[in-house]
């Protein structure tokens, strides 16, 4: 029986590019922007100026003091500025322009550990993957080195998410049978590094081939077992699925460390045997590219800091202008108003979507709450959607942070679900940020 957690909403999949096999950004950007701050915490300072020979896979941005994740050159060629420009989330980041030769030379310094995994020690792990710059690459961009290591001699469960439950996006999926053993190896060397001899392989029973193919190479292993979830969304989400597999649930301000458990992403198992194996830090990403306005859509190998046009165009271009431009899932995703904006470690997706798929705009009335109560039965952390959204409306800043607004985990199925297609999901936010700022300013400690 598949695994699964209470609340959700079955959202139409589009999986449109299940079937389509990775391939690598052709034709190659002709520059890249790199963004020096492609994680959460403190941004990373530049190592390079204008003028500057780069190498891939080379040194371009210094970690910070704190918590931080350098950055590498994804391409060869020459740096031909580095400025200020805004990012994929909308905040000013610091950028590093570098023109492609097209010569694809490895820096020198690139080599593949040699030591054997059961000679290397949790710190010699924590320090390849601090110095490939490996982040969360479901989207959450949390630096993977400090997840390790605020997880040893705390954790009991290591579970890889492969659910990928948001529409349209079929990266993990294809990255999991495409190179299972580079996830499968990656979970190896989290599993030394955590000094844990079980880990979960979590994967929805809507890629059973994914399933199969794992469990084949994986054939009278003790060390790592695949489960299968129920397809329903938010599955991916770690608090639910830390429930569908373990049966724990997650406090509000509480780490998952705190329950015993530790999460990473598919392709960033991947992404940690690369860096083992060959020695190459993080400087390219498997994107899904679809949506209606995308004449050949797919999953495209891209280095970081292509332009989001760059990669549509790589997959044959637009065949009608955009609505919306998102980088991410429709539900979770983030819109972009700039085809430039440069893709980053966290960008699962690019999907350009026309106003077929805006439900708000088809109808006469305005957006308005009917007080059916199906958000709050969707809902994966037991809210009340709406009321929060009303006492935002309404100003009452303190009636949202009693209702739970911190709690919410910002999935979209409430305004997935909602008959009235009100906004929910967007009122529910604003109000979840307005508590956390005053509570930050008030000094309360452990405020998100």
């Amino acid at each position: 029986m598949a695994h699964t957690f209470i609340g959700g909403v079955h959202v139409e999949d589009y999986k449109n590019t299940r079937r389509a096999q990775i391939r690598r950004m052709n034709p190659a950007p002709q520059r890249v922007c790199i963004p020096m701050c492609q994680h959460i915490g403190v941004p990373s300072v530049p190592v390079v100026g204008a003028g500057d020979i780069v190498d891939r896979g080379q040194l371009i941005g210094e970690a910070g003091a704190g918590l931080g994740c350098p950055v590498h050159a994804s391409v060869s060629g020459k740096v031909t500025r580095v400025y200020d420009r805004i990012g994929a989330t909308g905040s000013m980041v610091t950028c590093v322009e570098i023109e492609n030769d097209f010569e694809d030379r490895d820096c020198k310094s690139i080599k593949p550990f040699e030591k054997r995994l059961g000679e290397t020690s949790p710190e010699e792990i924590i320090e390849i993957v601090k110095n490939a710059g490996i982040v969360g690459m479901g989207g959450a961009t949390f630096p993977t080195y400090a997840k390790i290591q605020s997880a040893i001699g705390k954790v009991t469960s290591l579970i890889i998410n492969g659910a990928e439950c948001e529409p349209f996006i079929t990266a993990d999926h294809r990255t999991m049978l495409e190179s299972p053993a580079s996830v499968i190896n990656g979970t190896k060397i989290l599993l030394k590094a955590l000094s844990l001899r079980r880990a979960y392989i979590a994967i929805e029973d809507n890629k059973l081939d994914a399933v199969a193919k794992l469990e084949e190479l994986l054939a009278g292993s003790e060390l790592i077992k695949v489960q299968v979830c129920k397809t329903k969304y938010p599955q991916g989400d770690e608090r639910q699925l830390m429930y569908a597999l373990t049966g724990r649930e997650l406090p509000l301000g509480k780490l998952p460390a705190d329950i015993g458990c530790v999460i990473f992403n598919a392709a960033t198992a991947a992404a940690i045997f690369r860096a083992f194996a060959k020695g190459m830090p993080l400087i390219e990403r498997v994107i899904t590219v679809d949506g209606d306005c995308v004449r050949e859509p797919g999953n495209v190998l891209v280095p970081l800091g292509a332009s989001a046009m760059d990669v549509i165009e790589a997959c044959g271009g637009l065949v009608k202008q955009p609505h919306k431009l998102i980088f991410g899932g429709p539900m979770m995703g983030v819109a972009q108003w700039d085809p430039e904006t440069p893709v980053t470690k966290g960008t699962t997706a690019i999907l350009a979507l026309s106003r077929d798929f805006e439900a708000v705009g088809k109808y006469e009335q305005p957006p308005v709450c009917i007080h059916c109560g199906k958000c709050g039965e969707v809902c994966p952390v037991y809210l009340l959607p709406n009321y929060i959204a009303e006492f935002e409306l309404a100003g009452r800043l303190d009636e949202a942070e009693r209702f739970g607004a911190e709690a919410c985990v910002e999935c979209g199925a409430c305004s997935y679900i909602c008959p009235g297609y009100f906004p929910v999901t967007q009122y529910v936010k604003n109000a979840k940020s307005k508590v956390i700022a005053a509570k930050r300013r008030s000094g309360v400690k452990n405020a998100r």
